[in-house]
């Protein structure tokens, strides 16, 4: 898989497709029946609603206790307190190593069924088998569900009822509190130690990215990827994390000759340095180039920011949630603070 397709998921779109109860019929008799994987019974909790980023009202006659999320998503409703709720994920899961992709949290890759691991991967016939009673993912687009193949989705969501939380042209918090609020719905308590303690750390690291835009201002910072044949700038009026890095007051290029979705400007290697920038948060995805990549592109070596060492990781997928999202505003802090002028 290629960084330019990678780049290109965040603007695909696609209408929601409609399956039949044949489809489902079908597919649980092809899986055959496993008493395992029959939901939970009696979980006191009674009829159950919720409205996701459609506009859809979510519905069943109890919460839901058989959860499938995109491998951030469940992360992130682990982070605030859910757990033996999921039960499957797909996504970038387990690295060729076989150990957990900084993309999963502190999600038990061993204790889950992994529906695919990279993009365009989603086992139906896994997914069935499971007896899904929600599925949660990412919305870039409207009505595009991350991750959820365009291709098998119409026999994918008849299978349960889907959430979808948009996380693009809305600042990160957005998304942070809508997943929390769909993790309270499930059964999660937001009153917990453990998600009070990341709430106060996010608050504090944001307040470091404040003061150290104060302290060291003027420093001009573009985040972007890298892929074989080109590199992406990536637009802080669109991408959510950007968003609320610059309501922080951090001063991040704004590219103006924007590909479809207005996600990014993707330019030649022999034009990175169109924009000028003392600090880069370059994609840490496994499917974007790395700085060790990096070294066979001259131009990217001739940058400002590379000279000067001034180059940090960036979860261009964040975790939505306090847990996930801290960290990434203290590194951003101490970037900025230790970064010098040199563009």
């Amino acid at each position: 898989m290629t960084d330019a397709l990678s780049a290109r998921r965040l603007s695909r779109r696609g209408l929601l497709a409609a399956g039949g109860a044949a489809t489902l019929a079908t597919l649980l008799a092809a899986c055959g029946k496993d008493d395992t994987a029959k939901p939970a019974a009696g979980n006191g909790s009674g009829p159950w609603s919720f409205t996701d980023d459609r506009g859809t009202k979510v519905e069943s006659a109890a919460r839901p206790t058989r959860v499938v999320a995109f491998t951030g998503v469940a992360a992130a409703l682990i982070d605030f307190g859910l757990d033996k709720q999921l039960v499957g994920v797909f996504g970038e899961t387990k690295r060729a190593d076989g150990t957990a992709d900084p993309q999963a949290g502190d999600l038990n890759v061993e204790g889950v069924e992994i529906l695919g691991n990279v993009w365009g991967e989603f086992s139906l016939e896994k997914y069935a088998a499971l007896r899904p009673e929600l599925l949660v993912t990412h919305m870039y687009d409207p009505d595009a569900l991350w991750y959820v193949p365009d291709e098998s989705k119409s026999k994918i969501l008849p299978l349960a009822p889907s959430v979808a939380i948009t996380t693009a042209r809305v600042p990160m918090t957005k998304p942070i509190e809508r997943y929390a609020a769909l993790a309270e719905s499930l059964g999660a308590d937001l009153s917990a130690k453990k998600v009070t303690d990341a709430k106060t750390r996010f608050d504090a690291a944001a307040e470091a990215v404040r003061q150290a835009v104060k302290a060291n201002p003027g420093i001009k910072v573009m985040a972007c990827s890298g892929s074989p044949d080109l590199f992406y700038v990536s637009n802080p009026k669109v991408s959510t994390d950007l968003m609320y890095f610059a309501e922080l007051g951090v001063d991040i290029v704004v590219p103006n000759k924007l590909e479809s979705g207005d996600y990014f400007e993707a330019l030649s290697w022999e034009n990175t340095g169109k924009f000028p920038a003392d600090l880069i948060l370059l994609d840490n995805r496994s499917t974007a180039l790395q700085p060790k990549d990096l070294t066979a592109k001259p131009t990217w070596q001739q940058l400002p920011a590379v000279k000067a060492n001034q180059v940090t990781a960036w979860d261009a997928v964040p975790r939505f949630s306090y847990a996930g999202s801290a960290p990434l505003l203290e590194n951003l802090a101490t970037a900025i603070r230790n970064a010098k002028k040199v563009s």
